[in-house]
């Protein structure tokens, strides 16, 4: 099955630079997971929602959002 990927939203990296620098840290030193305290972390659109997504499951990571 071949999945095609959308391009990036315009302004995502600026917009989410923190929440890609613990993906990339997490890749990088091997963390499995990476933990988010709300689900608005990734992102205010579908289409943000999506880029993190992808960008989670790129990097081989585990979601985990915080219960109140």
């Amino acid at each position: 099955m071949n999945i095609i990927r959308k391009a990036t939203p315009q302004g995502y990296e600026a917009k989410f630079a923190g929440f890609i620098r613990v993906c990339d840290k997490a890749k990088a030193e091997g963390i499995p997971h990476v933990i988010v305290a709300q689900p608005q972390v990734l992102g205010d659109t579908y289409e943000e929602v999506t880029e993190s997504l992808w960008r989670l499951s790129d990097a081989r990571l585990v979601l985990l959002i915080v219960g109140e």
